[in-house]
């Protein structure tokens, strides 16, 4: 249902400005609103071959990315300003992506609970769209979490690493080259580990994408 009114939403609004409601031909922001590209992170953690965010999730950029990963339950959680956002910039992300076009695009996969609970996948809806982007075949389902982690947040380094080791299974043969899409990324534990197990099932460059990237406050 929420995919339909989405589609709906898209056809009959004029291309305005998400935050403002000034024209805003190229979309989702005007020029005033615009939130400033993270772009490359470093050095990424083993075993991606590199990692790419969005945003800095700083700001007003925080703001946006908090809107689309929690949307309340149902209809009332229908928020096609924060959708348009946090979608926007991962297609504009995939699309300025030094990385080859890949063999398959996953998403970071939730636990059946947590899917449960928030009625649908941040990284999901990420993922699919990062597809679009690419030409490039969505895989929602070659990853599956096998354990429900408690949040990231607030963890060290170290615990972080610990929270997440061996939470991920392929469930097939995963091609070899592999984009790898979260929401919020930190440290890059949750993405490494996730690109732990598609290196198990046979992927060989696996670069990790994500709307925001949040500095580890020490």
């Amino acid at each position: 249902m929420k995919a339909l009114l989405r589609a709906a939403l898209e056809l009959l609004l004029p291309p305005v400005c998400a935050s403002c409601g000034r024209s805003a031909p190229a979309g989702p922001l005007c020029g005033r609103c615009a939130l400033a590209p993270a772009g490359a992170l470093g050095p990424p953690p083993a075993p991606l071959a590199g990692w790419h965010a969005a945003l800095a999730y700083e700001g007003a950029a925080a703001a946006w990315v908090q809107r689309f990963k929690y949307p309340a339950r149902g209809l009332r959680g229908l928020d096609p300003a924060a959708e348009a956002v946090a979608l926007g910039l991962m297609r504009r992300l995939a699309a300025r992506l030094p990385a080859a076009v890949p063999d398959a695009v996953v998403p970071v996969p939730l636990h059946a609970r947590r899917l449960r609970e928030r009625g649908t996948s941040a990284p999901a809806l990420l993922a699919a769209t990062c597809a679009r982007a690419a030409g490039a075949p969505f895989a929602p389902v070659l990853l599956a979490r096998l354990r429900d982690t408690p949040s990231q947040t607030g963890l060290a380094r170290g615990a972080r690493r610990r929270n997440v080791a061996g939470a991920f299974v392929a469930r097939s043969q995963a091609p070899p080259r592999v984009w790898l899409v979260d929401d919020v990324v930190t440290t890059g534990s949750t993405l490494s580990e996730a690109a732990r197990a598609l290196a198990l099932a046979g992927a060989r460059e696996i670069t990790g994408l994500c709307l925001a990237h949040r500095p580890l406050v020490r």
